[in-house]
């Protein structure tokens, strides 16, 4: 293979990170199975690095995990590891959203673009499609709040895992995709509070749906 430029390689890792995010999400790769370096590299025709720099990104989400003489594996999240990460989330989001529908003043044709496509997804049972809008949206909205710490925060709480992991115990998509009506709505009206308390209760769903999961632990 020829050498790639700085560009294209970038391009490749992000092509491979998503492809294995997205067996992880269908279930390819269970908790716990290894993913090899060596064999994705050559299925895919792609350097050993660039596969290794796709690990490297799925490690810092916190859907893999590197060990010494063990390789990379898909991680197994606790349902109580789950569920303690969403009050911390909902508050995050609560305080972006009251800045966001302020900084937006009523141009919420991004988010609109993103729910739509959510809702595309989830009608199509797309699980890892949706799973990528329903990030982007959250993410516009910590990004339009204009609070560089509060981005910090919400970027170290690795949202795409936690999001990703959720979706998967969640059965409706079209109901998970649909309950961002109501941020998004709040946000055309630039009603911070409102827009604050909607994705309040959005995210805190989340949460409320893990519980059997715990439960039955």
């Amino acid at each position: 293979m020829a050498a790639m430029g700085a560009v294209n390689r970038s391009m490749l890792r992000d092509q491979v990170r998503t492809l294995l995010l997205e067996r992880i999400v269908e279930g390819d790769y269970g908790p716990g199975d290894r993913i090899v370096e060596t064999r994705v590299a050559s299925e895919l025709r792609v350097s050993q690095g660039t596969v290794r720099e796709a690990l490297r990104e799925l490690e810092a989400l916190g859907t893999v995990v590197s060990e010494p003489h063990r390789g990379v594996r898909v991680r197994a999240v606790s349902a109580d590891e789950l569920a303690e990460i969403y009050p911390v989330r909902a508050a995050i989001e609560e305080v972006a959203a009251v800045s966001a529908a302020s900084a937006l003043e009523g141009d919420v044709a991004a988010l609109e673009a993103e729910y739509e496509a959510m809702l595309r997804a989830a009608r199509r049972d797309d699980l890892h499609e949706m799973l990528v809008h329903d990030v982007r949206f959250h993410r516009l909205i910590v990004e339009a709040s204009g609070n560089g710490i509060l981005q910090q925060v919400w970027e170290s709480l690795r949202i795409e895992a936690r999001t990703l992991i959720s979706l998967i115990k969640v059965g409706d998509l079209v109901e998970s995709a649909e309950a961002h009506r109501p941020v998004l709505e709040a946000l055309r009206a630039g009603d911070g509070p409102r827009a604050g308390r909607a994705v309040r209760r959005h995210v805190e769903s989340f949460a409320a749906w893990l519980v059997p999961a715990r439960d039955g632990a």
